[in-house]
């Protein structure tokens, strides 16, 4: 009797888990793993403004070749996204026709942006290629982290707007 009262419990618990996780994917919660961002339960807010410059977002990265590689080399965590990637949390930077130029640094509109040093290697030693800059084209986000080993727009350019999901809220977090 004890062993298919576990049973049943080891189940109940299972589907209780599966509930609340669907129940938080539909209601806009997140858990984020990735150190670019304090780790934690974070929300999705619709936004009811046209997004800023500062403004944390979550986004989902487009199916490209670059985004494959960057998830094969796991600088993207598994996710619900197309591609199978996790979404994003970055500030956006740059707007549609800001000017981006990449050196050692970020500048944007010939501002230095802060914490934007560009690494030539990851933390494996293989070749990190930064985005050649330019203008930030129409319905498109400069995206940026200050966590210095961040993968965001300063290797993989700006992304669609199509792919933001809304801004990120922290709801429970902790840095470790």
């Amino acid at each position: 009797m004890t062993r298919r009262r576990a049973i049943m419990a080891l189940g109940a618990s299972a589907m209780l888990v599966g509930l609340l996780s669907t129940a938080a994917l539909l209601g806009g919660f997140r858990l984020n793993l990735t150190p670019s961002e304090p780790l934690g339960l974070w929300w999705i807010e619709t936004p009811n403004r046209a997004i800023a410059v500062g403004d944390l977002v979550f986004v989902c990265a487009p199916v490209t070749p670059l985004f494959e590689e960057a998830r094969r080399r796991l600088y993207l965590a598994r996710g619900l996204c197309p591609g199978g990637t996790a979404p994003l949390i970055k500030a956006v930077a740059a707007l549609p026709g800001q000017r981006v130029e990449i050196g050692k640094n970020v500048s944007i509109d010939g501002r230095l942006l802060p914490s934007s040093n560009v690494r030539r290697i990851d933390g494996a030693g293989r070749e990190l290629k930064p985005f050649a800059g330019g203008i930030v084209p129409p319905g498109y986000l400069y995206l940026h982290s200050s966590f210095v080993s961040s993968y965001d727009s300063r290797y993989f350019g700006p992304v669609p707007e199509t792919g933001l999901l809304g801004l990120a809220r922290p709801i429970l977090t902790f840095d470790p």
